[in-house]
């Protein structure tokens, strides 16, 4: 008899977050060698080089306004990001990517999607399954 959609949703989320989770050395190391923390990440990867404001990044992250500052702070200081004037309101900062962040968020990112080993080892069958299925999770096709 199979379980309910509920419980089987919640047994695939389970194995699948314990394989994400399991696969967080690779991604710690990648972050590592370049001193920065996951939260570093996490507002390194969601900028560009236009720029977008603090209170912004905060509403985002679900995080205080000082606690972002402080990681912008962090990030600025490393040469990752800078902070430019709003064109068009001159109270915000920007925060943008310098060329050495936008650098670093390119790297970062080839080597997250480097896929761990446990996947890579899977048959061709089971890869277009799990393909047809995330492609239907995604909340866009194009990263």
């Amino acid at each position: 008899m199979k379980p309910p959609a509920a419980e089987l949703a919640a047994e695939t989320w389970r194995l699948m977050f314990d394989f994400f989770i399991g696969s967080n050395p690779q991604r710690s190391e990648s972050l590592q060698r370049r001193g920065l923390t996951p939260n570093d990440s996490r507002i390194l990867n969601s900028l560009d080089t236009a720029g977008r404001p603090i209170g912004e990044l905060a509403r985002q992250f679900n995080s205080d306004p000082s606690n972002t500052t402080w990681v912008v702070d962090r990030l600025e200081k490393a040469g990752f990001v800078e902070r430019r004037p709003s064109p068009t309101d001159r109270r915000v900062k920007l925060v943008a990517l310098t060329p050495l962040g936008l650098e670093t968020q390119t790297a970062l990112l080839a080597e997250f999607r480097v896929p761990p080993s446990g996947l890579a080892a899977l048959g061709t069958a089971d890869l277009e399954a799990l393909h047809r299925i995330f492609s239907k999770l995604s909340p866009s096709t194009d990263r």
